[in-house]
């Protein structure tokens, strides 16, 4: 199916605007851990939300180095907004997994391309990880812009196992994310040829 195994200008635009899109919707969606309670809740609700978008970007993969550039242009992005070099590892590491899963499974398979969009969720970890490794200094911005009473509810909400849970919740969120992208784009995929 793949003409070249180069990247062309069709498919940096492809990057561009589906990484646009789904940093958009992510960035839009993780404004709701202004209430700390909803924070662990954003495990499945990120890549619930930002399956469709992602799904849809899938239909238009054909080629290596597709979502290792989306994970590279997502860590960046945390990484300038304040979430260091965590946020910039996981995403890239997330896009780099992702885009071996869909390479070795050929690009055309939809079981696929839900596993490997739920290696992309892995990588999503990189942001919410500075709760539990980035140390005090962390902890003491949290409560000095958002106040005692929201960093004691977090603290008390993500204590250090969640790590570990989010990462289950992360895979989970990306394959019903996926499930739910496709069954809202089911023309998409049968046109680029995915079953």
């Amino acid at each position: 199916m793949e003409n070249t195994k180069k990247l062309t200008g069709k498919d940096l635009i492809n990057v561009g605007i589906y990484t646009a899109m789904t940093l958009v919707i992510f960035f839009v969606v993780g404004l709701l851990t202004a209430l700390p309670v909803v924070y662990p809740f954003l495990f499945l609700i990120w890549p619930i939300v930002c399956g469709i978008p992602m799904m849809l970007y899938y239909t238009k993969i054909k080629k290596v180095g597709m979502l290792t550039i989306t994970g590279i242009i997502g860590g960046i992005f945390f990484y300038l907004i304040g979430y260091g070099w965590i946020g910039l590892i996981g995403w890239v590491l997330g896009g780099i997994l992702s885009d071996i899963v869909l390479k070795i499974g050929g690009y055309q398979k939809f079981k696929i391309t839900v596993l490997s969009y739920a290696c992309f969720c892995l990588g999503i970890m990189g942001c919410p990880a500075n709760l539990w490794f980035a140390g005090e200094a962390y902890w003491e911005n949290i409560h000095t812009s958002m106040g005692d009473q929201y960093a004691n509810t977090l603290q008390s909400l993500m204590p250090s196992w969640m790590l570990y849970v989010g990462f289950v919740l992360l895979f989970v969120g990306g394959i019903l994310g996926a499930l739910l992208g496709h069954k809202m784009l089911k023309k998409h995929f049968e046109r680029a040829g995915i079953v």
